[in-house]
C-alpha cells in the first residue's frame, strides 16, 4: 500500500480527526532543547490549531501545519 505524502492539507485533516482528544505533544524549540506535554486540541482554524495543556498552569498554545510538516512538533494520540 503506497504512503500519502505529508502535505499540508493531510496533516489539517489528520488534526481536525484528533480534536477533543488528549494527545502526547513533543515541541523541538532547537538547540537540543526539547518539551513534551499532554494536551487536548482544542480549536481547528484554517492555518493554525490550538491545544490546551493538561498540566496545572493549564496554558493555552497555538502551532501551524508547517510546524508538524518541519518536524518541529510531532503529536502521539493514544489509541
Amino acid at each position: 500500500m503506497k504512503k500519502m505524502p505529508n502535505t499540508v492539507d493531510n496533516i489539517k485533516q489528520k488534526i481536525m480527526e484528533l480534536k477533543g482528544q488528549v494527545v502526547d505533544l513533543h515541541i523541538n524549540r532547537g538547540r537540543r532543547k526539547v518539551s513534551t506535554y499532554r494536551a487536548r486540541i482544542e480549536n481547528v482554524y484554517a492555518s493554525v490549531f490550538t491545544v490546551k495543556s493538561l498540566n496545572v498552569e493549564e496554558n493555552i498554545n497555538t502551532y501551524s501545519y508547517n510546524d508538524i510538516l518541519c518536524g518541529e512538533v510531532k503529536i502521539n494520540n493514544e489509541k
